[in-house]
């Protein structure tokens, strides 16, 4: 019996593209994101002929606006296939950039997010946007909840009695909320630190 050929997305949605995954915490949501330069060479190994399109606007440039802000268009096209994707021109916070303030550096960046994302519909690490893509209203809550978090370990921090308990509160917390310097848990744990020494 032939064997079944398998299908473009089942070819690349089989690659583990777990160690190429870089996480980025913002506003106290960590977000996933896959190296573009690293998709498009195992997109690129599994199907040489595959191309991607960057989708100008009337005036030739690599982005479009409604005149406030904007998003880039691109697409990628394997075996005849092309899935389009758009995204806004963000800054580092995930935030649209106005008009007014875009530079060529954020298009180009927007570009090559949005081409990942185009591979990912074709199957590539798609399972990393599971989360990304949250309805308003559950993107609220999340960063709702993570603020009642910290304020919970704070408040857990500021009360401790002895060097023993700082410690355990630090370790209890430290994985499950922003705590690098200039954070709140930070700032919490400095301040009872001065008041329970580490004993020389």
């Amino acid at each position: 019996m032939e064997e079944k050929k398998k299908s473009v997305f089942d070819t690349l949605n089989a690659i583990n593209v777990q160690e190429h995954v870089e996480v980025k915490n913002i506003g106290g949501v960590k977000l996933s994101y896959l190296s573009w330069a690293w998709a498009w060479t195992e997109v690129k190994k599994a199907y040489p002929e595959a191309f991607y399109t960057i989708y100008e606007n009337k005036d030739g440039l690599f982005y479009h606006t409604d005149g406030k802000t904007a998003w880039v268009k691109t697409g990628v096209t394997i075996e005849g296939i092309e899935h389009i994707e758009y995204l806004p021109v963000m800054d580092n916070r995930n935030h649209s950039i106005t008009l007014d303030k875009l530079t060529s550096f954020d298009v180009n960046k927007a570009i090559q997010r949005s081409l990942t994302k185009a591979c990912a519909r074709h199957g590539l690490g798609l399972y990393i946007y599971a989360g990304e893509d949250l309805p308003e209203e559950e993107a609220k809550q999340a960063k709702s909840d993570m603020e009642q978090k910290i304020a919970k370990a704070v408040a857990a921090m500021r009360a401790v009695k002895s060097r023993e308990e700082l410690e355990q509160v630090w370790r209890t917390w430290s994985n499950q909320i922003p705590c690098a310097d200039g954070t709140e848990f930070n700032k919490a744990t400095r301040e009872m630190a001065q008041q329970f020494p580490n004993p020389q």
